[in-house]
């Protein structure tokens, strides 16, 4: 088991930036990525960033290439990710996942799931 334990949300203006943490615990040497998703309210989830564990590949959804960075800190189990010039679009609940192997931009790879945390834009 993995227990992933998300921070960082909250209300930014338009334009503003936020750092959302994911703190991994448990059986961490098993993962092969963590990712980030999204859910905006009655929207589907949508992957957002994923960060391969061992071998220091990113993926980034288009909407935020160049806006946002994903990065971990392996001694301390943690991903980040770093969103800059943000947009009322950006709003929704934000999820950290870790998967086990799979294609890591779909959420069909990730075995386990933090609780997640809010972001708001505000226009």
């Amino acid at each position: 088991q993995v227990q992933l334990v998300e921070s960082g949300g909250g209300l930014v203006q338009a334009g503003g930036s936020l750092r959302l943490s994911c703190a991994a615990s448990g059986r961490t040497n098993s993962v092969y990525a963590m990712g980030w998703f999204r859910q905006a309210p009655g929207k589907e989830r949508e992957f957002v960033a994923a960060i391969r564990w061992i071998v220091t590949m990113k993926y980034y959804q288009d909407s935020v290439k160049g806006r946002s960075t994903i990065s971990r800190d392996k001694a301390k189990n943690t991903v980040y990710l770093e969103m800059n010039g943000l947009k009322p679009e950006d709003t929704g609940v934000y999820y950290c996942a870790a998967a086990l192997g799979g294609p890591v931009t779909s959420d069909s790879a990730y075995a386990y799931w933090g609780q997640g945390t809010q972001v708001t834009v505000s226009s």
